[in-house]
């Protein structure tokens, strides 16, 4: 496969295009060679020594610098508000940051002295008031590159924090981070090559800013005299050290693009290339090293336990999976009690060490829920009480809500180990104390070793238990995943499975689990609760929704056919055409769903004799394997598609292939209809 960007042997470009692009080309390329034909190379070192390019290139360096430094201190909070706050007049603030790269320089100038000068708008009140003149000062000059230099920072940073999903800061927020924290320790640092790339055209643009300085603050040497408006003096009387200041500013400026170049102008990017896991880090990691939990607690962290009281637990007991016998009988726990309102509408009641699994089919508000508790969706509102407390008007991060998204969301500037540091840290606990804590749960989660790793050096498996480590580390009050384990292997889901559910056994607060893996739902939960459009279909114990299951999409999860319907005295009558005869039906007009199970669908070739209740013709659409069996997809124009597991033997016997015409019947006694 040929690389992306690479022309194939063969393609030319089309010379209806080519020709214009190489007279582009040229028109831009040859004024830079009349400046390096026209440039006496023998006298270039004299010309930008000389006594007044000297100081002008000083000031100029002087200017650009603290033009930077305000268009860091004001664009940078400007930039944040256009890219993530929503508020009216938007379009015309965004049109304002613009206007002075499209403004004639001169115009600019003139704009500037008719706000700041001595007659201008606040001219006066600034001089009277506080003694400050702009104009014909160095302050004016940087006031000058400032204007017209800022919106290269604002527009650069702007579409890097546009192309940051949100994600990171929530995750950050869920694990206990203040905004302001957020904003310094993900934020920026995840946005440092849009940030990097605004602050150098800066820079560059503020250096060789001409017209809007000599009009505003004028043209003084060592006062306001920067390089370009010597280049302007020079050419007056000596054209030749004109070429060569001239010069000196196109070197700066090609510099600082060939520095940016492919390496600071793209927008932040957390999908990069996965290496592959080096030897002695595989994806199925190591067996537990012991679990120890000690709750989270309104104390603080002095009273959670260290890792070296975990390890010694776990040595002593002689199971490595076994929580720490160090737990503390005190341990405070957290009860749940939320009212979700909005497009989730439910009202939700738990336990301490609860383990609910949250299922349905897509758009059934599951993550909604989820953002709700967290408090960071407006599409739902969670009246929210954590054992005595009610958090409903706290902000995301004093909440204790810890969060796993479904793709781990982790810092890609940041080490595995540092990473699950970070709930710790932010919530005041010591460095060290933090990373031996951290230390401790990757050891857990079987990612020990990789600790020094950043996320880009993680396979997809490594990270999410990194991501899941994080969440436990924090000491939640309320744990909330969002299909954790979904981008693991088999293996890794086991022996991770296990590790969560050793863990949960001990936890002093509620999780929530969504999930679409019928097993997670069983091991892991203590309830499912099943969601559609936002409503709550079912909420019972893993047993009952397995053998009753309310929805038709939990049955097609856990491998059955379900078919909804209206109860008849014989019955259901179902919404997809057909009949199906039934034991002890409610009674008629009830909505129902019938529930069949794949191995008590019969398939024969010709229409069968005897008991069935049920039978009708189909045609087989697809045979797919399902371990030791296959199941067989069946589609009629009598009855909905359903399906049937046989064995191999008896598909073979059968002749079963794609499009093949059979027969499938259904007794009576095997069908269970659960009313609505």
């Amino acid at each position: 496969m040929k690389r992306a960007g690479v022309r194939t042997a063969g393609t030319r470009p089309p010379l209806t295009l080519a020709l214009p692009a190489l007279l582009a080309v040229a028109f831009l390329t040859l004024p830079l060679l009349g400046i390096l034909v026209r440039t006496e190379w023998g006298e270039l070192a004299d010309h930008l020594r000389s006594p007044g390019t000297v100081e002008a290139l000083k000031l100029s360096l002087v200017v650009s610098f603290w033009a930077l430094g305000l268009s860091l201190l004001l664009g940078v909070p400007l930039a944040w508000l256009l890219a993530r706050v929503p508020f009216p007049g938007k379009a015309l603030v965004r049109s304002l940051v613009l206007l002075p790269m499209v403004l004639p320089p001169t115009v600019g100038g003139v704009a500037l002295l008719l706000a700041f000068g001595r007659r201008g708008l606040l001219g006066p009140w600034l001089e009277s008031t506080f003694g400050i003149v702009f104009p014909f000062h160095t302050s004016g000059a940087v006031i000058a590159a400032t204007f017209v230099a800022m919106p290269f920072l604002v527009i650069s940073l702007e579409g890097a924090l546009g192309g940051l999903r949100p994600r990171y800061e929530e995750t950050a927020a869920s694990l206990g981070a203040s905004p302001v924290r957020v904003f310094f320790t993900v934020t920026l640092p995840m946005v440092a090559p849009g940030l990097i790339a605004g602050a150098a055209l800066t820079w560059a643009r503020a250096l060789g800013e001409f017209g809007a300085t000599i009009t505003f603050a004028g043209n003084l040497p060592g006062t306001t005299q920067t390089l370009p408006l010597q280049v302007y003096l020079l050419l007056q009387d000596e054209p030749e050290a004109a070429t060569s200041v001239s010069l000196l500013l196109l070197a700066i400026a090609m510099g600082v693009l060939i520095a940016l170049r492919g390496r600071w102008t793209g927008t932040p990017s957390d999908r990069r290339p996965r290496p592959a896991p080096e030897a002695g880090a595989s994806d199925t990691g190591s067996s537990d090293s012991g679990l120890s939990e000690s709750g989270p607690s309104e104390s603080g962290p002095a009273e959670s336990a260290g890792p070296e009281s975990a390890s010694a637990s776990a040595s002593a007991s002689g199971d490595p999976s076994a929580p720490a016998a160090a737990e503390d009988k005190d341990t405070e726990r957290w009860a749940l009690h939320a009212e979700v309102t909005g497009f989730t509408r439910l009202t939700l009641d738990a336990a301490p060490g609860t383990t609910i699994a949250v299922v349905g089919p897509n758009g059934a508000g599951k993550t909604t829920l989820l953002r709700a508790l967290l408090g960071l969706t407006p599409r739902a509102h969670a009246d929210l009480r954590l054992g005595g407390e009610d958090v409903t008007a706290l902000p995301p991060h004093r909440r204790h809500v810890a969060w796993v998204p479904q793709d781990g969301a982790l810092f890609p500037h940041m080490s595995a180990l540092a990473n699950t540091a970070y709930g710790l840290r932010a919530q005041g606990v010591a460095r060290a104390e933090a990373r031996r804590e951290a230390r401790t749960w990757l050891d857990r989660l079987g990612v020990g070793p990789l600790a020094h790793r950043r996320p880009t050096q993680l396979s997809g498996g490594q990270a999410q238990r990194v991501a899941l480590a994080r969440a436990l580390a924090a000491r939640p009050r309320l744990l909330v995943l969002d299909e954790p384990l979904a981008a693991l292997d088999q293996t890794t889901r086991a022996h991770v499975r296990h590790t969560l559910r050793t863990h949960l056994a001990g936890f002093g607060g509620v999780c929530l689990i969504v999930t679409h893996d019928p097993v997670e739902a069983v091991s892991l939960a203590d309830r499912v609760l099943v969601l559609d459009e936002g409503r709550a279909l079912q909420d019972a114990p893993p047993v009952e929704v397995t053998r009753h299951p309310r929805s038709p999409w939990v049955a097609r999860m856990l491998g059955r056919n379900a078919w909804p319907g209206t109860a008849t005295p014989e019955g259901l009558a179902l919404s997809g055409g057909g009949t199906l005869v039934a034991t002890d039906p409610p009674p008629a007009g009830t909505p129902a769903l019938a529930i069949v199970a794949p191995e008590a669908v019969s398939v024969h070739r010709e229409r069968p004799e005897g008991s069935p209740r049920n039978v009708w013709p189909g045609t087989v659409r697809e045979i797919t394997a399902s371990g030791s069996r296959l199941r067989v997809l069946i589609t009629s124009d009598r009855a909905p598609d359903l399906v049937a597991e046989i064995t191999p033997q008896s598909a073979a016997e059968l002749g079963l292939a794609d499009g093949v015409r059979v027969w499938t019947s259904v007794k009576a006694t095997e069908a269970t209809i659960v009313p609505l």
